[in-house]
């Protein structure tokens, strides 16, 4: 099972990822998650759902976002913006085929098995069900990726290394607190492929040239 890694960082996290302190960086999350995930109504399942922070853009556009999260510290906050449930996003506590939509936001360098929560969010959505999955972008974010110099983006031989590592140029940020486990582009499109998803949209965003978000929507097939 997956170690809720977050639990002694719930307070500052829920404070680093509110609309005042992260600014136009979650504005673009959540403008972003709009325009994959769609309107819609029913259940939308926010896997590895955290402190919550992204359940008002679903629920902005029809959707009933219910929260599962391995970390009982995240969901101290989460429970204040939607319904939540503990439980492993690689086992998640629901029956095949229950929910229409679901959605995994900023978390897929939480796990050290994304595929296996592919997987799992495949087994859950019904036929036609809709997947959004949005995070930081596999190619220019990660232990590889120095962002120091602002301008230009200076990347390693370390973008195959698919290990946790606590790296990071920014001692501030997220990671260097909880590490992360990289996921390089080719392994987070063919696992998505693999778990029986098929891609209907892809987007990149970023404040400048190079982006640091990337983000996609999908639909399990109805056969």
């Amino acid at each position: 099972m997956t170690t809720a890694t977050y639990d002694d960082h719930a307070d500052w996290y829920n404070d680093y990822m509110s609309p005042s302190s992260a600014g136009e960086f979650i504005d673009r999350v959540h403008t972003t998650l709009g325009q994959l995930l769609g309107p819609g109504e029913g259940i939308c399942l926010d896997v590895c759902c955290g402190t919550g922070a992204h359940a008002a853009p679903a629920a902005a556009l029809g959707w009933a976002p219910v929260g599962v999260d391995l970390s009982r510290g995240q969901l101290r906050h989460a429970g204040h913006r939607l319904p939540v449930v503990v439980g492993d996003a690689t086992a998640l506590p629901l029956a095949d085929g229950s929910v229409p939509a679901a959605m995994c936001v900023l978390a897929s360098t939480d796990v050290p098995d994304y595929a296996a929560v592919l997987r799992e969010v495949a087994r859950v959505l019904t036929p036609g069900g809709r997947f959004v999955h949005l995070g930081v972008h596999p190619c220019f974010i990660g232990a590889f990726a120095d962002w120091s110099e602002g301008t230009r983006i200076v990347l390693d031989e370390r973008y195959a290394d698919r290990t946790r590592t606590l790296d990071s140029w920014n001692p501030a940020g997220v990671r260097a607190r909880v590490g992360a486990w990289h996921v390089p582009l080719a392994d987070l499109l063919n696992a998505t492929l693999a778990a029986g998803l098929r891609l209907e949209r892809t987007t990149e965003t970023g404040s400048g040239g190079i982006p640091n978000l990337f983000g996609f929507a999908a639909v399990k097939s109805r056969r």
